[in-house]
């Protein structure tokens, strides 16, 4: 509990001080901002609340707000739809049950790696909790990495964005989608702030990559529905693929990430000229 209120507080302080004063309808009242963002007063007035209660909040005291304030704090700080999931998680207002702490790793049931198989033309992985990478059919693993000859700890998405040199070459767009993957993680890692292995995680990303620590600490978060992500492949050049997220159902901690290019188009041409050499090399003897 003593996590999230600290997480909480910090995320409100930095939703504050990246909010525009310009767009807040409020009457300026003269001062010089010395500070970018809201003043905590300036808050509190947009929400419908104290100073007094929304700094004891900022201090991450033992309240908990009420439904109504959470959404008017949302809509204060003008928070998108994952900031506003965020805010319910880190105050304990989501509709879904705690999530329990793992007692072993997450598994892949079989019809899953049956529906990545089926997806042989397309390539497709699956995310657990943190960003783990659970599988990945055989399109993925020729158009990022073989995910599954790295040692259990490293197959993670995030990690391997950062820590992994081939990962920064393969990413025409690397800064782009490396924020996203921090973003993403600080989205999950809200939702059970005393999980042990996000936390050893998130320490080594810290420690290792000075990028993820100034990124971390902007507390930004972000829910990766859809997108794009453009490539620098060692074997087939220059691609961009769209991705769409499915989340399965009754399973909120498993995602499946589809990646499809434009038809037609020289990204599908050289989604194709790959295929055709994951099956060359297959089928070496």
């Amino acid at each position: 509990m003593a996590s999230k209120k600290r997480e909480l507080a910090d995320f409100l302080k930095r939703a504050r001080s990246q909010g525009d004063p310009s767009r807040t309808g409020l009457p300026s009242d003269g001062r010089v901002r010395r500070v970018p963002g809201l003043r905590r007063e300036e808050v509190a007035r947009l929400a419908g609340v104290s100073t007094d209660y929304y700094t004891r909040l900022e201090q991450g005291r033992n309240i908990t707000p009420s439904p109504t304030v959470i959404e008017t704090l949302g809509s204060a700080l003008a928070l998108d739809e994952a900031g506003r999931v965020h805010l319910r998680d880190l105050v304990g207002a989501t509709a879904a049950p705690a999530r329990r702490h793992p007692v072993s790793a997450q598994r892949v049931r079989a019809g899953l790696h049956q529906l990545l198989d089926a997806l042989d033309g397309e390539p497709a992985l699956v995310l657990g909790r943190r960003t783990d990478i659970l599988a990945a059919n055989r399109m993925a693993r020729a158009l990022f990495a073989d995910f599954a000859r790295l040692p259990p700890r490293e197959r993670n998405y995030a990690r391997w964005m950062f820590l992994d040199d081939d990962a920064r070459a393969l990413f025409a767009d690397w800064e782009v989608q490396a924020r996203a993957a921090v973003e993403s993680l600080r989205l999950d890692a809200g939702r059970d702030p005393d999980d042990q292995a996000t936390a050893a995680l998130v320490a080594e990303l810290r420690e290792r990559s000075r990028a993820f620590d100034e990124w971390w600490e902007q507390h930004r978060v972000h829910q990766r529905t859809h997108g794009s992500k453009r490539l620098r492949h060692p074997i087939v050049g220059e691609l961009t693929v769209a991705y769409e997220t499915l989340t399965l159902p009754g399973d909120p901690d498993t995602v499946l990430y589809v990646y499809t290019a434009e038809p037609d188009s020289p990204s599908q041409r050289a989604l194709d000229l790959l295929a055709s050499w994951t099956c060359t090399t297959d089928h070496r003897p």
